[in-house]
């Protein structure tokens, strides 16, 4: 595999532990004691020193550490037009005693959907590529987390009376923003999707049906929304696909392999990657990795956590790597941590030390590995 794109062998997934003084400044802004303007600035130099952070690591994908952002989702899908927010306790969640002040967002779709005509991440995405000469990741929540948690319930009947308008105008807002990107100079985006995740629990299955959706019928619906979202992007364009079971100050919300959802999303998804929570036995086994196509996307092992500082053994990494490359090929394999370090703004119960450590450790194996 090339490394000129992403996915890189030692990847991340996005989310970086906040300074301690860019949460203050947020605090003072909220209190109207700073102006917008003052506040991207104080964001801006917060930045600056985590790209440094990655290059010196070794990291060939370099994102703004979402150091934006309250959330990881909600700060995008807010700016949409049609899109207001609540939060709510997933139903069907068997997350360890999440806070409620940390329960995810709940999409309410209001009225017809529509991108900011300056784009959402375009701007951002910038001030990241005048930062480096590597490559500029942007992360954004994947479409499917406007539908999943809400249902047909939570969207308005009258600006959608039938969902196929709904999914096509959602895969259209996403198509004008990857095209904002690519034209921007964006080369590689990542769709982080705790929903496809969730999927693969029981539980979250079961809340599915309840609000009126078949869980083993939305994986194709989610794969064809965000192949239309992508659909035309340039070549040298990477899009991949993050999942997560949930991940707000080291907790989460669900649980389950990738057996139920793998066939599908793997094989009809047309992504260059997937980057796949393993970090515990939540996750299951690799054995639904045989569903993925031979030669197709890249597969990045999210074996190290990031919900904990202790160092996971790298004999232990190693031997797990090995133990994937028994379903598809290790030419087709990468290694991350399995999620980001600071999904909302408050951040993992993980020091910024043992973050950096983690990182390096990953860009270090991938060496040891690949070469």
């Amino acid at each position: 595999m090339s490394d000129a794109k992403g996915p890189f062998r030692a990847d991340h997934v996005g989310s970086l532990q906040r300074p301690d003084s860019l949460l203050k400044d947020r605090k003072r802004y909220k209190a109207s004691e700073i102006s917008a303007d003052e506040l991207r600035e104080k964001e801006n130099q917060a930045i600056a020193g985590a790209v440094k952070m990655q290059e010196d690591i070794g990291l060939q994908s370099i994102t703004d550490g979402e150091y934006r952002r309250e959330n990881f989702h909600f700060d995008f899908l807010d700016k949409v037009g049609g899109v207001d927010f609540r939060r709510m306790m997933p139903e069907g969640s068997e997350g360890e005693s999440v806070d409620p002040e940390m329960a995810p967002f709940v999409a309410f779709i209001t009225g017809k959907l529509s991108r900011p005509a300056s784009g959402i991440e375009v701007d951002n995405f910038k001030v990241v590529q005048g930062l480096t000469d590597r490559t500029p990741k942007i992360t954004v929540p994947s479409p499917t987390m406007t539908h999943f948690r809400g249902g047909r319930d939570a969207i308005d009947k009258d600006a959608y009376p039938d969902m196929d308008g709904f999914f096509d105008d959602l895969a259209r807002v996403y198509w004008e923003e990857v095209q904002g990107l690519a034209d921007a100079g964006c080369r590689y985006v990542q769709f982080d999707d705790t929903n496809l995740a969730y999927l693969c629990d029981e539980n979250m299955r079961e809340a599915t049906r309840n609000l009126g959706e078949d869980p083993d019928e939305l994986p194709a619906t989610y794969a064809d929304i965000i192949n239309k979202s992508i659909e035309g992007r340039p070549d040298d364009m990477s899009v991949c696909i993050h999942m997560c079971r949930g991940n707000a100050q080291s907790q989460w919300f669900a649980s389950g392999g990738y057996e139920a959802i793998a066939e599908k999303v793997f094989s009809l998804t047309k992504v260059d990657g997937f980057f796949l929570e393993y970090d515990d036995d939540r996750s299951g086994g690799f054995e639904p990795l045989r569903f993925m196509p031979k030669g197709g996307p890249k597969i990045v092992l999210g074996l190290m956590t990031t919900k904990r500082g202790e160092m996971e053994p790298r004999d232990e990494i190693l031997a797990r790597i090995d133990e994937a490359s028994k379903y598809v090929d290790i030419d087709q394999l990468c290694l991350s941590p399995q999620c980001g370090f600071s999904s909302n703004a408050v951040g993992n119960l993980i020091s910024v030390e043992d973050q950096v450590a983690k990182l390096r450790n990953i860009v270090e194996i991938a060496e040891e590995v690949w070469g």
